[in-house]
């Protein structure tokens, strides 16, 4: 009877053996498998189209006075991070990424200045910059997805930019239009063949397309130097072809709507003006200088299924997009 009982104990071992161990050897691997999955996963969201280019662009940093050196592709990815949106549609972000790349060819072309030993400045004077620690800091756990978004962007727009009879231009962008862009000479001093207003109907879905600012009145004596115990206060208002201001009279001075703008703060040089009590309500279309690709008109373009190239042609007329490659030649043998 002992040796029956011992019998079914070391059967019933036995079969526990078999049915423990398989589980015991299996379970380490299929953990293993899954955290080897999701790590690889997370280096793919980390590294996905890694950007890379011989060219190194030396950025000054204007808080920290420090030059980095970045990739010139990696480069062009921070700054199209830093200048739009990263939820807009991939081919506005394709357009945004050769506007970018072109206006850093031909800043580099021209020797522009910049403080010693770099090549651009990270702030609007050249273009927006930011680097990773800084959009994984402004970003927070949005950074992955959106960064992926830009990269994609940026390589498959990768070694492009944007020229006018065989020259690089310049690629001037801003974030939303009146309903219209600027023709160049209308708010910088040179007509530019390929800066033509357009209308850019898209741009009324943009969040910054109405604003109003309201202005002390002795603020506006100050800021503009003017005199505004005379009536009336505001006069003669002149408008470009894309309705934005062209002159308008403050006081005893005339001014340009850029002058305005500029030194109010305006959002647009599209204004009108009305006067309450002690205030100036300036009223204004649009966000930016106008001039070149509307931003908020480049993402309404892609919403209706345009590619970045159409967006870039139909916002500066009559250029092509070109190879980077014979471009970075002529700035390495000008270094020679």
């Amino acid at each position: 009877m002992n040796w029956k009982k011992s019998g079914i104990i070391l059967v019933s071992i036995l079969a526990a053996i078999i049915l423990i161990i398989p589980s015991v050897i299996v379970i380490p691997f299929i953990e293993a498998g899954e955290n080897e999955t999701t790590q690889s996963n997370r280096h793919e969201n980390d590294s996905i189209l890694e950007l890379d280019s011989s060219f190194t662009i030396k950025v000054f940093r204007t808080a920290s006075s420090q030059v980095e050196d970045v990739p010139l592709e990696v480069y062009v990815a921070r700054v199209v991070a830093s200048e739009m949106p990263a939820d807009f549609e991939m081919e506005a972000l394709k357009a945004q990424a050769l506007a970018a790349r072109t206006f850093l060819v031909k800043h580099l072309l021209q020797g522009s200045q910049a403080p010693e030993n770099s090549h651009v400045k990270d702030t609007v004077e050249h273009q927006v910059y930011k680097n990773e620690d800084e959009l994984r800091q402004l970003w927070g756990t949005d950074y992955s997805w959106k960064m992926k978004r830009i990269k994609q962007a940026v390589a498959e727009t990768q070694g492009e930019i944007i020229t006018y009879e065989g020259e690089p231009i310049t690629a001037a962008f801003f974030s939303t239009s009146n309903g219209f862009t600027e023709n160049s000479e209308d708010y910088w001093q040179n007509s530019i063949p390929y800066l033509r207003s357009v209308q850019s109907p898209w741009d009324e879905e943009s969040p910054k397309f109405l604003n109003q600012k309201i202005v002390a009145l002795d603020e506006v004596e100050n800021k503009l130097g003017v005199d505004l115990s005379q009536q009336p206060i505001f006069s003669d208002l002149t408008r470009t072809e894309s309705n934005r201001v062209e002159t308008v009279t403050i006081g005893d001075k005339t001014f340009t709507g850029r002058e305005v703008r500029e030194a109010l703060g305006l959002h647009s040089s599209d204004f009108s003006i009305a006067k309450k009590d002690h205030y100036l309500i300036f009223t204004t279309k649009g966000y930016g200088h106008g001039v070149g690709m509307s931003q908020y008109g480049a993402n309404g373009m892609a919403k209706e299924g345009k590619t970045y190239k159409e967006i870039v042609q139909y916002y500066y007329k009559g250029a092509t997009i070109s190879d980077i490659t014979p471009y970075l030649e002529r700035m390495e043998s000008s270094k020679q």
